[in-house]
């Protein structure tokens, strides 16, 4: 089982750039973990960072043969990039997004991703832990049978059935 992580633009300043939003790990020890973990499942994790978009969409472009699934942060380009999303769409591999922060709590601008869509799933706001739930999600998706089995789908009531009615 092969893997390609692709981390976007301005990540390989993580440790020094904006702490207080990104945390203070850097991306050389994000990717000792997610090596150590993909090992652990019975994966091969192969990570690349760019700050240029036609670079991401080349490499997005050779995964699909070569790698099972891609783990993404697009960082910046969440946002802008429709030529990363078309590339994601076209791979035709299992995508998981994730992110640092939390792109929801932040500025209004942040709060969409062109990615996402074309993804199974997104993970973001757990710091360099998104990596991790993200490549736990990926390996799962990809019928591991050393991976961690997704929960139970619970039902919820329907409250509004649920409650009573006062005369």
């Amino acid at each position: 089982m092969k893997i390609l992580v692709i981390h976007g633009p301005n990540l390989q300043l993580l440790g020094s750039r904006q702490p207080s939003v990104y945390g203070t790990a850097d991306l050389e020890s994000i990717n000792r973990g997610l090596r150590t973990l993909a090992t652990a499942r019975g994966a091969i994790v192969m990570t690349v960072q760019s700050n240029h978009e036609g670079e991401i969409v080349e490499l997005i472009g050779k995964a699909k043969g070569r790698y099972d699934g891609l783990l993404i942060n697009p960082a910046a380009y969440t946002h802008t990039s429709i030529a990363i999303r078309d590339a994601v769409e076209a791979a035709g591999l299992p995508v998981v997004e994730v992110h640092l922060s939390n792109i929801y709590s932040r500025e209004p601008f942040r709060h969409q991703s062109l990615i996402v869509p074309v993804c199974r799933g997104q993970v973001c706001g757990f710091g360099p832990a998104s990596y991790h739930l993200g490549l736990e999600a990926l390996l799962s998706l990809l019928g591991r049978p050393d991976a961690p089995a997704a929960a139970p789908r619970r039902t919820v009531p329907n409250v509004r059935a649920a409650r009573r009615r006062t005369p």
